[in-house]
């Protein structure tokens, strides 16, 4: 039996409502396939706040693909394969940087800032320099947020891009900027990493930071009021964010996303140690409303939005069992740090909670990998990675039985 015909048979013996067989966290013929269905949708590569002058740019990966996101001449953001036309180097070798032309370091061929090339030594009379611009690279940007995929035919952003437009918008996140990233490494396959990022029955046990601060950490029956009443109170706050599911377990040509509020406990306001304001209030908000937005577009892409600053998370797969996590914080363009905020205060919730996940997550990937472990059934508090789970679960059967 072939690789293929045993993880097909793996998928048709699954049981549903539990977690994965070990093979899909542990082998590379799966991650090879799991590389193929993430090629297809869309990320978020950063913020436009990263780009401010023409020539700055940013470069992102997934796998073996690379991306440039350059501001072009005219302030237009394009996003462009980091290979080289000549003979395949990498161009941009920095996560960052500011350059008038995109020089390969390997020959000197050099481009400009809309991908023509520009400058080929040595080439013959034949050579036509407009026949090796560089490939473009599939871009959307919604309130400040970038979005790529390195599909020719990406998946449809119908359905996601007003629901994103939406909770952005509410938060003012087009007129933000970067104050601070962290990217944390961990030792565990990406589909780890997402399904801890998609339930909070982990929450109480592993985050008392985030649970003595939010109520997603109790069971959706106990917070249901708190919900009502945020709900209710938003638009007073000047913040209007309407909720918005489309995560069918069926795969489809849609991408997949997700928008959610919910509350902060009494006296809480945001997320900082003390529950207190950490930043000037984004966009047009008027007031604390006592929550938060939640939403999750594709497999790799996370955001949450307080009235006063907000969390890009970035899951970034390295190999079978390495994935390395991006958390970038925002506040109003016009903050200052050292007057208008803390830099240690805004980040602490989120790099204590985020070092927390790394080892549990760490932790779980160890246990996956034991002779000893077998799936085990999700509890009412992982509804949103039993969904996850058996999305990615149809839509890995779709693409083999494709092959």
């Amino acid at each position: 039996m072939n690789i293929t015909e045993h993880l097909n048979q793996q998928l048709q013996g699954r049981r549903p409502g539990f977690s994965l067989e070990q093979i899909f966290y542990a082998d590379p013929a799966v991650y090879a396939h799991d590389l193929d269905i993430l090629r297809q949708r869309w990320f978020c590569a950063g913020h436009v706040s990263d780009l401010p002058q023409r020539g700055d740019y940013i470069t992102t990966q997934l796998g073996p693909d690379s991306a440039i996101v350059v501001r072009g001449p005219n302030g237009e953001v394009r996003a462009f394969h980091n290979v080289c036309r000549h003979r395949g180097s990498r161009i941009c070798l920095e996560a960052q940087g500011h350059a008038a032309l995109l020089v390969c370091p390997y020959h000197a061929w050099s481009y400009d800032l809309e991908g023509k090339l520009k400058a080929a030594r040595q080439m013959p009379e034949t050579f036509d320099a407009s026949d090796y611009s560089l490939k473009p690279v599939a871009l959307k940007i919604i309130e400040g947020v970038i979005f790529l995929s390195f599909a020719n035919q990406p998946v449809d952003f119908t359905l996601a891009a007003p629901a994103l437009k939406n909770m952005f918008g509410a938060y003012g996140w087009a007129d933000a900027k970067v104050a601070h990233r962290a990217l944390y490494a961990v030792d565990a396959n990406w589909k780890l990493a997402m399904e801890n990022y998609h339930e909070c029955y982990h929450c109480t046990p592993s985050h008392q930071e985030f649970s003595r601060l939010h109520t997603l950490a109790k069971p959706k029956a106990q917070r249901s009021e708190s919900e009502h009443i945020l709900l209710a109170s938003a638009p007073d706050c000047g913040i209007e964010v309407a909720e918005f599911e489309a995560w069918p377990v069926e795969p489809d040509t849609e991408e997949l996303v997700r928008v959610i509020r919910s509350s902060l406990y009494d006296g809480t306001v945001t997320g900082s140690a003390d529950g207190q304001p950490v930043a000037p209030l984004m966009g047009d908000i008027k007031a604390y409303d006592g929550g938060c937005s939640f939403a999750e577009l594709g497999y790799l892409s996370s955001f949450l939005a307080y009235a006063d600053h907000g969390l890009i998370y970035r899951f970034i797969p390295r190999g079978v069992q390495r994935t390395e996590i991006e958390v970038i914080w925002l506040v109003s363009n016009d903050a200052v740090e050292g007057k208008d905020y803390d830099l240690e205060k805004l980040i602490w919730l989120w790099h204590v909670t985020s070092l927390a996940d790394k080892k549990i997550i760490e932790m779980n990937q160890a246990g996956v990998n034991s002779s000893a472990y077998e799936p085990g059934p999700y509890s009412l508090m992982e509804s949103g990675t039993e969904l996850y789970i058996e999305r990615y679960a149809n839509e890995l059967a779709k693409a083999l039985k494709a092959a």
